[in-house]
């Protein structure tokens, strides 16, 4: 039942869209309809669920990746940052997976119109990563016509591009999989290692565990070679840098942190303020 729902709010949502009515903010096709913001490809809202309205509020801000943290529970994978606060109608289909898929087929297979990139839901899973993720797969496979795709050795890109974080055991399900809709969230010590971006995209790491530096004074000369060394290795391999941590009160010492974040070249920088780091980007990211 769950899934025949499911379908039938996707069908509803984009025959509405076809028809040209108007639609509360929740669908997206109104936006979808008149141009939207410049895509911020540096973006990325954390814990992006707590929004009012997850993922829209992102999305009107220009954002390419979103965070959501889940949980499995009783077969459904749940959206919350804490068990505690567990809604079950708070699923990832729900607030992320199908408002995307009627969002691609608005946009005629993007999730920005005319940008042809792939937006990046970074999907935390909190717990029983093994578990989790063999259930994630299985509930992806619906909308792998939007997904990128790893088959064969082989990457397609596609509008939207899950990313595994959190609990490290569903590293050992993807890594036997020859043909998945997602990939894997690495860590520093995956930086330089054999292990390709074809399953590792991206490297994520606390700012706090390598940098003492929070934005006062000037950043330390031996941190700041570390910093551009990690995101230079990580390109070489075709990898993008993302630092979470990092300052995100408003004010001089995040704008001081995420000015070298910029100078250094890195992919995404993290924040809870949509706002807040869209004007600083719209501003200084050329």
């Amino acid at each position: 039942m769950v899934h025949l729902t499911r379908r039938r709010v996707v069908a509803t949502l984009v025959a509405t869209a076809a028809a040209g009515a108007a639609l509360p903010l929740q669908t997206a096709s109104a936006q979808d309809r008149r141009p939207g913001p410049r895509p911020l490809r540096r973006a990325h809202a954390h814990n992006d669920y707590e929004h009012e309205h997850p993922l829209f509020d992102a999305l009107s801000h220009g954002f390419t990746s979103v965070e959501a943290d889940i949980y499995l529970v009783d077969g459904q994978l749940l959206v919350s940052h804490d068990r505690v606060d567990l809604d079950p109608t708070r699923t990832l289909e729900s607030l992320y997976l199908d408002p995307l898929l009627a969002r691609v087929k608005a946009n005629h297979g993007s999730v920005y119109r005319g940008y042809h990139h792939p937006v990046q839901l970074l999907v935390d899973i909190k717990e029983d990563g093994d578990a989790a993720y063999r259930e994630l797969d299985r509930r992806l496979r619906p909308y792998r016509r939007m997904l990128s795709t790893y088959a064969n050795g082989r990457v397609t890109l596609g509008a939207v591009t899950p990313v595994i974080s959190g609990d490290r055991a569903a590293r050992v399900p993807m890594e036997a999989q020859k043909v998945r809709h997602a990939f894997y969230d690495g860590r520093l010590e995956d930086l330089d290692t054999a292990v390709p971006a074809s399953f590792i995209p991206l490297i994520s790491t606390n700012w706090t565990t390598s940098f003492s530096w929070l934005g006062v004074g000037q950043f330390p000369a031996a941190e700041r070679e570390k910093l551009h060394t990690i995101v230079s290795t990580a390109h070489a391999r075709r990898q993008r840098v993302r630092f979470w941590a990092t300052p995100d009160l408003a004010g001089p010492d995040r704008d001081a942190v995420w000015t070298e974040l910029l100078a250094a070249g890195v992919d995404q920088l993290n924040t809870d303020d949509l706002a807040g780091l869209e004007r600083f980007l719209r501003t200084h990211d050329a």
